[in-house]
């Protein structure tokens, strides 16, 4: 057998050499694999507390930037998980997604776990793609609102109600006052005018895929993923690491891009005005203690709407 050439026994070194000089690059920075960055957005939209951060503009802003700031990504993947909320937060997030998406360049993919509901179907939406498990529960595309009626329970035991105010419907819905039906009808016509621009993002993103009736699809109806599909409000069945394995290959790297941690290792979130909380209404609990009671009980409540 003839003895390589110095020159290839130089060569072979080199290639070597260089092969494991690579595996000691970070694999975000290497090229000879696929990079898709991960982003998990999960919980109630716009409910917050300094122990209990939701998802909000404030708080997902520069985990955004950083999603769509790795370098050489084939895309950038959401994983979802919320139930909904406000639906003001849930456009804003909609929007700066899309923004960055076009911005640079990037196709967005996302995952559904156990719900992307209301306001997180509406982030949803902010993808290219949608891919759900067969059990997620996907749709509620709608506006609800709630209160409580308290006006006959303090008129039986002889409390007087007593509010002051400027404006002829500066108290309107107010729970210790018998309801108004003008006031309802206002509020009706708020939440019609927001079911509008609900219905017009899910058909300016999803066009001629939807399928189902509309009668159904916007009634704020929810489904399985099984049964998103064949509305049209999801792509495929499946998850993260199946999917992106299969279209990108056994070698993808899927960084988690997580939120900024502060100096006491929290993660931020918007600023939230906890701090203050006046006499009338002090329990005795800490502030953010009784505040993160209430955020967890509304969060519940939310999340049990789906069964989950």
């Amino acid at each position: 057998m003839t003895e390589p050439s110095t020159g290839e026994r130089v060569r072979q070194g080199c290639e070597r050499a260089i092969a494991a000089l690579r595996e000691l690059v970070p694999q975000r920075f290497r090229r000879d694999r696929p990079v898709v960055p991960v982003l998990r957005l999960t919980g109630v939209i716009g409910f917050s507390t300094p122990l209990r951060p939701g998802l909000s503009m404030g708080g997902v802003a520069r985990a955004l930037d950083r999603l769509f700031a790795v370098r050489n990504a084939a895309a950038v993947a959401l994983i979802i998980n919320s139930p909904g909320g406000s639906p003001a937060q849930s456009h804003l997030i909609f929007r700066r997604i899309r923004d960055l998406a076009q911005e640079n360049r990037r196709k967005v993919i996302a995952f559904v776990e156990d719900a992307a509901a209301s306001g997180g179907y509406m982030i949803a939406c902010a993808a290219d793609e949608i891919i759900a498990d067969p059990n997620s529960i996907v749709g509620s595309i709608g506006v609800v609102g709630g209160s409580f009626g308290f006006d006959k329970l303090i008129a039986k035991i002889g409390i007087e109600r007593r509010l002051y105010t400027s404006g002829e419907h500066k108290a309107m819905l107010d729970p210790f006052l018998p309801e108004d039906p003008d006031d309802v009808e206002r509020l009706k016509t708020l939440q019609r005018e927001i079911h509008d621009d609900f219905i017009a993002l899910v058909k300016s993103r999803r066009g001629a895929k939807l399928s189902g009736p509309e009668d159904s699809v916007f009634s704020g109806e929810y489904w399985t993923g099984r049964r998103a599909l064949g509305f049209g409000l999801v792509d495929a069945l499946g998850d993260l690491r199946s999917t992106l394995r299969e279209r990108f290959g056994d070698k993808v790297y899927t960084p988690l891009i997580t939120a900024e941690r502060g100096l006491f290792g929290r993660r931020a979130v918007g600023l939230s005005g906890g701090a203050f909380m006046p006499a009338g209404l002090q329990t005795g609990l800490p502030i953010g203690l009784a505040e993160d009671m209430i955020s967890a009980l509304e969060a519940r409540a939310l999340w049990a709407r789906y069964g989950l």
